[in-house]
Parts: C-alpha cells; sequence; structure tokens
C-alpha cells in the first residue's frame, strides 16, 4: 500500500503585507469584543421625564447635566467592580459626562453605556449575544497596496479651528477641535484633509469619504489614523489602514461625518470596504 503524499504550500508575503495583515487582524479582533459596538442592542435618549429602558434596569432620567437612575427591588448594576443598589425609591447620580465620555455599568452579561453625544444622554445596552456579533462574518477589505501608503505634511492652524460635522443619526452635530491639515499627494492629485486629534495624545485622525464611497466603501465616512508628525511635519498616510466607523454596521451609533473639505474626489481603493451586513443597502 502506497502511503498517502501530502503536501503543504506555505505563502511567503512581502513585509508590507504581512504588516497589514497582521495590523487588519488585531482590528478585527478589537471589533468583535463581546461588549464592544456590535453588542450594542439599543439606543436610548434620555430625557427629564423618567422613564424604563429596554435592556437595561431602572428608571432614567437627566436634568441639568445630573443622570438620574432608580432601581427597583432587586435590581442592581456594578460599575468598576462595586455594586450599586440603591435603596428603594432612592435615586443613583451620575455625571456630568463630557462630550464624547462615557460611563460603563454591568447588569449581568449585559454592559450599560452611559455617555454624552452631541450635547445628549445616551444609554446603550450591549450584550454579547448580539445577533449582529455573534454572527459578525468579518470586514471586507481591499488587498494591500504600497501606493496607497504615501507621506504628507502635517501643516497647524495659527490656533484649533472649531469644527462642527454632521452625524450619522439626525438632529446631532459633533464639535471638534481641528489642530491642522495634512497635505499630500495621491494618484497624481495634490490634496488637504482636516485633522482632528486623535485618541492617543500627539496622534491625528482623519475622516473622509471618497470616489468609492457608495460603491465599494461605505457612504458615510472611513477613518485614519496617523501618528503624530515628526518634527519637521512630516507624517506617514497608510490608507490601506483606513476602517469603517460604527455606523458602517449599526444604526445605533452616532458616529460623525467628514466635514465637507474631506470628501475627495480621488478613488482610494484601499482600507475596509462596505461591510458585508451593508452590502444591500448601498
Amino acid at each position: 500500500m502506497n502511503a498517502l503524499r501530502t503536501e503543504t504550500t506555505f505563502e511567503i508575503l512581502d513585509p508590507f503585507t504581512a504588516a497589514w495583515q497582521e495590523w487588519h487582524a488585531a482590528h478585527e479582533r478589537h471589533r468583535a469584543d463581546p461588549h464592544g459596538f456590535l453588542a450594542v442592542t439599543h439606543l436610548h435618549w434620555l430625557g427629564a421625564g423618567p422613564t424604563r429602558l429596554e435592556g437595561a434596569p431602572g428608571t432614567w432620567s437627566v436634568e441639568n447635566d445630573v443622570v438620574r437612575l432608580v432601581l427597583e427591588p432587586g435590581e442592581t448594576l456594578e460599575r468598576d467592580g462595586e455594586e450599586l443598589n440603591g435603596a428603594a425609591g432612592a435615586s443613583l447620580t451620575f455625571g456630568p459626562i463630557a462630550e464624547r465620555g462615557a460611563i460603563n455599568l454591568r447588569s449581568g452579561q449585559t454592559v450599560i453605556e452611559l455617555a454624552r453625544r452631541g450635547g445628549e444622554y445616551i444609554v446603550r445596552p450591549r450584550h454579547p449575544e448580539n445577533a449582529l456579533l455573534t454572527e459578525y462574518p468579518g470586514t471586507p477589505a481591499y488587498e494591500p497596496d504600497a501606493g496607497y501608503a504615501v507621506t504628507g505634511t502635517f501643516v497647524p492652524f495659527d490656533k484649533p479651528r472649531r469644527t462642527t460635522v454632521g452625524a450619522a443619526v439626525e438632529g446631532i452635530q459633533h464639535v471638534y477641535e481641528a489642530p491642522g491639515e495634512i497635505r499630500f499627494s495621491l494618484g497624481g492629485e495634490d490634496l488637504t484633509l482636516t485633522a482632528f486629534n486623535g485618541h492617543a495624545p500627539g496622534t491625528l485622525s482623519v475622516l473622509f469619504t471618497d470616489a468609492t464611497s457608495g460603491k465599494t466603501t461605505y457612504a458615510a465616512n472611513r477613518s485614519l489614523t496617523v501618528e503624530a508628525p515628526a518634527p519637521d511635519g512630516s507624517v506617514a498616510l497608510d490608507f490601506n489602514r483606513a476602517v469603517n466607523l460604527p455606523c458602517a454596521y449599526t444604526d445605533l451609533a452616532t458616529c460623525p461625518l467628514p466635514p465637507a473639505e474631506n470628501r475627495l474626489t480621488v478613488a482610494i481603493e484601499a482600507g475596509e470596504k462596505i461591510p458585508y451586513e451593508r452590502q444591500d443597502q448601498q
């Protein structure tokens, strides 16, 4: 009897592609966190009238930047591992919360996000068994192309510019301080993007659309994180690492839209594409 011969083929990746694959795999793991935005089950806007909210215990209200929560007997919450169970009829208070800030509370397997967006207070329960998360198939993306990794120049404004942009949900706006703009060339065109401050100190964040938006990439926005500028102002723009914001996946997000000047006319065929969940909606 002849032994079955098997061969394994290993694909040797160039360093640029290998680095991108490692980065994207890490980004996908972060996106699929058990209490990440794919786990959001509801979006509630708080008002002055006490209201029970689906997916969250207690009765909620907000007035003068103070959120009040009254728990019924037997209802409890945790904050940072500490149990909160106010006496019957007594209220727990939270806030004020800074714009784009949030407090996370836990009720069993559910994490309840209490946040401020567009000047309004919201409650978003997040459950690890939400179908959007448990059925998440991953996000399609263009094959990495080093031609879309370019060097730009960060040009700071004389002083940060207060910039108001729209949101993925109607009725609110987001306000950012833009420290400057990034100038670069791509596809034979000289382009400029207004930059906002990134999450990590010194980094920048760019919201943009381009000629692929609504065709192969999500129509409303994509985001690119830019490392801190070098002393000479140079920055690395790797559009292969352009990612979708939560609104590309769920209507329970309040994502900002790009400023008008960041709506590029060139086609940036790099980075993440329209999520599978949205492809029949474009």
